[in-house]
């Protein structure tokens, strides 16, 4: 996927929704979606978007499952190795 260099100011709603606009939602291929889904992280101050994707986990191999754990869990003795010596 290539990066979109877009800056764009959205309303906010009183519950909290976005509405992302036609150009951005082409670019980010989520008109070609079903129900697209986008995948919202925190980092550093600001909020990184990117498509998702929902797949049941009765679909994807036990060792594919065990690679992601394995990486989630080596991600979280960094941080909080990192954490211990602040």
């Amino acid at each position: 996927m290539q990066h979109c260099r877009m800056t764009t100011t959205l309303p906010l709603s009183k519950r909290g929704s976005l509405t992302l606009p036609p150009e951005l939602r082409r670019k980010m291929g989520l008109d070609k979606l079903r129900n697209p889904l986008v995948l919202v992280e925190e980092r550093d101050g600001g909020l990184f978007l990117q498509p998702a994707v929902a797949v049941p986990v009765r679909d994807l191999s036990k060792s594919k499952i065990k690679a992601w754990i394995a990486r989630d869990e080596a991600d979280m003795a960094k941080f909080n190795a990192t954490k211990k010596k602040s």
